[in-house]
C-alpha cells in the first residue's frame, strides 16, 4: 500500500495540483472533495486517521498542538507541515518523495516539517 495525503483546509491547493502533475497516481484528497471547511484542527486529523491519510497543513501554529493531544488516544497516518515560504515546486517534489520511498507504517503518530 502506498502512503496518501489529505489537504488541509489551509493547504495551497496549487501544491495538489503540482504533486499531481508530477506523479496522477498519487491519492492526494483536496480539503474540498473532504468537505472540511469549518472544521477543528482535532475533526481534520480524526478525518485523516479515519482514512489512513498523512495530513498536510501549514498551520504551523496550532496543527502540532492538536496533533500532539490527538495521538494521545488513538493512532494518525501522520502530520506534515509545510513552509509557506517554499516553492511550490519543492513542495511538490518533497511529497513525491515520501510517496515514493516510503511506506504508510513509517508515518503513524509522526510529525515531520518540509522541507525535508
Amino acid at each position: 500500500m502506498k502512503v496518501r495525503f489529505q489537504a488541509d483546509a489551509d493547504l495551497n491547493q496549487i501544491i495538489v495540483k503540482a504533486t499531481l502533475r508530477l506523479e496522477p497516481g498519487i491519492d492526494f484528497q483536496t480539503a474540498p472533495t473532504a468537505g472540511l471547511a469549518g472544521w477543528s484542527d482535532s475533526e481534520v486529523l480524526a478525518l485523516a486517521a479515519r482514512q489512513d491519510r498523512i495530513l498536510v497543513s501549514h498551520d504551523r501554529k496550532t496543527m502540532p498542538g492538536h496533533f500532539g493531544q490527538f495521538i494521545l488516544s488513538q493512532d494518525s497516518a501522520g502530520l506534515l507541515i509545510v513552509s509557506q515560504k517554499l516553492p511550490v515546486s519543492q513542495v511538490a517534489e518533497d511529497l513525491l518523495l515520501i510517496w515514493l520511498a516510503s511506506e504508510p507504517e513509517e508515518w503513524i503518530n509522526r510529525i515531520r516539517s518540509l522541507p525535508l
